[in-house]
């Protein structure tokens, strides 16, 4: 099942629904997804009639670092003993074709293909011996654009991960799908820059969610980006960038300078 967001003239705010062929079934606008799958009694939308829009507004982006031997190795990075996590700010998010920005602060900003894990119920304190994977609703594709320079002149990772537009999301999310073992590719201008395996991570979705909840609440909507696979380089004004995650999906952004 996929899961989208969208903009219709016959409501006032976004509105979630469930892509059903060529329309759209909207669900209870009061609980979002986590109501889902509670659907109102209004008839379906032609996909044509509405706007999509990036299929999530967490109350966080929490982000795994180095998730990858070898894209630790190519930033010349150790293999942290523990999940390395940052937070990105939600403000940064966009959806499918919308345009990345590249600020002026930064004359090296790179693309990081991920798979995105959207929280379904609340985690808290999940324990060892419970299923975390019950508390995911699905499974999106995910750019964590990331000024390269800046991340390296101020250590934390803040200010290189936050600017608007730095953390495309989409198209949709797909809810029946195993994230042990998907191809993650990620293109530049339709050349293959990044490719790897979740089953490559050195901690998989399961333990992130359990380690995260034991952190910090998750909520439902709420986005773990799940880290990427060697391969990342320097975007230019009037690229394309595709985040293609197999089952799940193809994320596409172009690029503009400021």
């Amino acid at each position: 099942m996929r899961i989208c967001r969208f903009n219709s003239l016959e409501f006032e705010a976004p509105r979630f629904g469930v892509i059903d062929g060529d329309q759209i079934r909207s669900l209870r606008q009061s609980k979002g997804l986590e109501a889902f799958p509670s659907f109102t009694s209004e008839e379906p939308i032609p996909i044509a009639m509405v706007q999509l829009i990036a299929p999530i507004a967490p109350t966080k982006i929490v982000c795994v670092g180095r998730n990858y031997k070898d894209h630790a190795a190519e930033l010349g990075n150790p293999m942290p003993p523990e999940p390395l996590l940052f937070l990105k700010a939600p403000s940064a998010i966009i959806g499918d074709h919308e345009a990345i920005v590249l600020p002026p602060q930064s004359s090296q900003v790179e693309h990081e293909g991920e798979l995105g894990v959207v929280i379904g119920r609340t985690a808290r304190q999940l324990s060892d011996g419970e299923d975390a994977l019950s508390y995911v609703l699905g499974y999106t594709c995910a750019n964590d654009i990331t000024a390269r320079d800046l991340q390296r002149q101020d250590v934390q990772f803040t200010r290189a991960k936050s600017f608007d537009t730095f953390c495309p999301v989409g198209p949709f999310i797909e809810t029946e799908v195993d994230p042990s073992d998907l191809q993650v590719t990620t293109r530049v201008n339709g050349d293959v820059r990044q490719t790897g395996r979740t089953s490559a991570m050195a901690f998989p979705v399961d333990h992130l969610i359990r380690y995260i909840s034991r952190i910090m609440t998750l909520h439902p909507g709420d986005l773990i980006s799940t880290g990427t696979p060697a391969g990342v380089s320097v975007l230019h004004d009037g690229d394309v960038v595709e985040v293609e995650i197999a089952g799940v999906g193809t994320l596409s952004n172009p690029v503009v300078q400021m």
